[in-house]
């Protein structure tokens, strides 16, 4: 063929447009693999869902997308080594448990106590599902890994510790701290385009509200409680005096000089019933040079009992035991805060399972669709050869080429996300071997779920069975009635009464250096330690004291107010109630209509991408009887591409829309076979 004839074909303008697409858009050495692929059997048309006993590759599995730059797995052999030696170099993976500090050593409470360290490492499970330098996740491994490996979950079982040690506090008569029971959801969190703006709208004006913008609550409020722990104090000093004297007379001496020793023991402890009991022992040594002293030197103890009853204000075991029954709820509601954090996190968990399986459904649609393309511009490129076809068709086909590896490239940085959000949704901390890895999903459909049938209101009765948020409620609303009862006693005067018992001791040796008469000199108390003890306590010489104290706030302003604000607290409790379970309903009803609507979606993507696909078949047969161009059967593999992305699209909605009503209506665990002691000790016994 003379190449001449085809120098009207390709005129400067034309040859400057090629040259420019050609430097743009440069061949990628890929594409000969790609365009290769083109002709396998797709993986969404191979995969079945793996049943959830059966944790091993299907006979056919999703090819990975390609290996990044670096060749991280481009060695088997050495893959298998390092695998080897990181499972072999792992420690045992233990259930998490924390023990609160507890000693029979006596100087263990005042010793301070470390939690145990933290356990980064990935569990053994996640090793167990590389196989050829990827990464094979089923649904319900990547549940299982979430449960062992999710640092929200890992963060939010330290609440029950944190519990604990509130519940301990309170029963020594420590006021109640609290648990922080929201959801934490750090690890679980969309890519590109989630944002976080408005999150401060709720804060607008705080500062304005209360000291430092912090509005403290009535929850709790009443008379002080003391501590049930018992106190013992102690306190001695020696102290030597010197004086000098102007009337010898009085002393004797004109200097005067004394040394004294003072012992003072006090022991105290309160009870629930607003009773404490307090002891006191007081022991004194008085020594001095005065020759006007029968005894010198002198020897001196007291003993005190005393025991005083609250009759109104702080009086009962409703009163001082209240922040041990918050306590006791907040264990409660920690529990329930738990299960309603593994939802959340199992529910965060599926959505990015159905979004990275539909990013790789795209992938591979975009795939076959660019390889069409570059087959159907090879074609046109030998047709134009031929000057069977103008040179218009061969641009309009690299034309086509380009935006389909720009589509590619795009589904391809969506697929990598979604890759990403998953490994940190399943892992504890990054791995250079699983970071690299391409993350491959083996369910392609969601188990079935019958709730789109379902009655409404058997909707809503489950949901108000199942999820915990609504006995968080139930057990919020008991605590604020019992902080209403004990705040009633706070307006009560105070009135206690109080009995004292006493007794008394005294002895010493007599003054060799006494210069009184005989009969003052002379003395007949005892003379050691051991006697002035007997005496003390022998009731030789007792003490009795019975008394009332009463004390009146006249006009009890805050008593009052806080009172009626606790009251008025406990109908904004009983409004937010209310609010819950009406919110409980909407959001089941909507989630229910949600699920409707995403099948609905799903018919119409499929009888769309089936009309699509009759076309396509259409125009090739067309094609080929010369009824239509290339071009013509182009854009009509075009329209098919479009419409099955919308058709991956749709499902992976109706998927989410499945997820959404399990979590609405509180089933998301029992689905999913999720074992709630499993994941508070982080550790699967049995695959979900």
């Amino acid at each position: 063929m003379n190449t001449h004839s085809l120098r009207p074909l390709f005129p400067p303008s034309f040859i400057l447009i090629a040259a420019f697409c050609a430097a743009l858009f440069p061949s990628s050495p890929a594409r000969a693999q790609t365009a290769s692929n083109a002709s396998k059997p797709q993986p969404s048309q191979q995969v079945q869902p793996l049943s959830p006993s059966n944790n091993s590759a299907p006979s056919a599995v999703p090819e990975a997308p390609n290996p990044p730059a670096n060749g991280a797995s481009s060695s088997q052999v050495s893959l298998a080594e390092l695998l080897r030696q990181k499972t072999t170099a792992m420690p045992p993976q233990h259930a998490f448990h924390v023990d609160l500090p507890h000693s029979h050593n006596p100087f263990s409470p005042y010793i301070s106590s470390n939690a145990p360290p933290l356990d980064l490492n990935n569990s053994p499970r996640l090793y167990s599902l590389i196989r050829d330098g990827k990464l094979y996740v089923s649904l319900r491994d990547a549940i299982s890994l979430a449960i062992e490996n999710n640092l929200d979950l890992a963060y939010f079982r330290y609440n029950f510790p944190i519990a604990q040690t509130d519940y301990a506090r309170t029963r020594a008569g420590g006021r109640v701290h609290g648990v922080n029971a929201g959801i934490v959801q750090g690890s679980t969190q969309g890519g590109f385009g989630s944002s976080n703006a408005g999150s401060s709208a709720a804060n607008s004006g705080s500062a304005a509200a209360g000291a430092g913008g912090i509005v403290t609550s009535t929850l709790g409020a009443g008379t002080s409680v003391s501590s049930f722990d018992p106190y013992l104090n102690f306190k001695g000093y020696l102290d030597h005096n010197t004086t000098q004297e102007g009337n010898v007379f009085q002393i004797g001496v004109p200097t005067f000089e004394q040394n004294t020793i003072e012992a003072l023991a006090n022991y105290t402890q309160s009870f629930a019933l607003g009773t404490s009991v307090t002891v006191n022992y007081l022991g004194q040594r008085f020594a001095n040079n005065s020759p006007y002293e029968a005894i010198n030197p002198t020897l001196y103890s007291n003993f005190q009992l005393i025991v005083t009853q609250q009759l109104l204000a702080g009086f009962g075991l409703s009163t001082n035991e209240r922040y041990i029954h918050i306590a006791k709820k907040n264990l409660q509601i920690t529990d329930l805060a738990f299960r309603a954090q593994v939802v959340a996190t199992v529910t965060q968990l599926e959505n990015i399972y159905w979004d990275l399986v539909n990013a790789y459904d795209d992938e591979q649609v975009k795939e076959r669709s660019l390889a069409f393309a570059q087959k159907t511009l090879e074609n046109d490129e030998k047709e134009l050869r031929l000057n069977a076809i103008p040179a218009i068709q061969v641009m309009k086909d690299q034309s086509d080429v380009a935006n389909s590896e720009g589509d590619l490239t795009i589904s391809r940085a969506t697929l990598r996300l979604n890759q990403l959000l998953l490994e940190n949704a399943i892992t504890k901390t990054d791995d250079p071997l699983i970071d690299t890895m391409p993350v491959i999903p083996l369910d392609r459909v969601g188990p079935p779920d019958p709730d789109a049938t379902r009655s409404i209101d058997d909707l809503i009765a489950e949901a108000e069975k199942n999820r915990p948020d609504v006995v968080e409620d139930e057990i919020a609303m008991q605590v604020a009635q019992m902080s209403l009862k004990s705040i009633n006693s706070e307006l009560l005067p105070t009135l206690n009464v109080y009995g004292l018992y006493a007794g008394a001791g005294i002895a010493g040796p007599q003054n060799s250096f006494c210069t009184l008469g005989s009969s003052e000199c002379t003395s007949n108390l005892p003379t050691g330690f051991g006697s002035m003890f007997q005496n003390t306590f022998n009731y030789s010489s007792p003490e009795y004291q019975f008394g009332v104290n009463l004390s009146i706030n006249l006009r009890n302003r805050v008593a009052k107010a806080d009172q009626f604000r606790a009251s008025l607290e406990y109908r904004q409790r009983q409004i937010t109630f209310e609010e819950q379970k009406k919110s409980i309903r909407f959001d089941v009803r909507n989630s229910q209509f949600s699920l409707q609507q995403a099948l609905a979606r799903v018919d119409a993507a499929q009888k769309a991408r089936d009309l699509a696909q009759r076309t396509f078949d259409i125009a090739q047969q067309e094609q080929k009887l010369g009824a239509m161009s290339s071009y013509d059967t182009l854009v009509a593999e075009h329209a098919l591409a479009i419409a099955e992305s919308t058709l991956g699209a749709a499902k992976t909605a109706y998927e989410k829309a499945k997820v959404d009503i399990d979590r609405a209506t509180g089933e998301t665990l029992v689905r999913m076979g999720v074992s709630i002691d499993d994941a508070r000790q982080g550790v699967v016994t049995r695959t979900p």
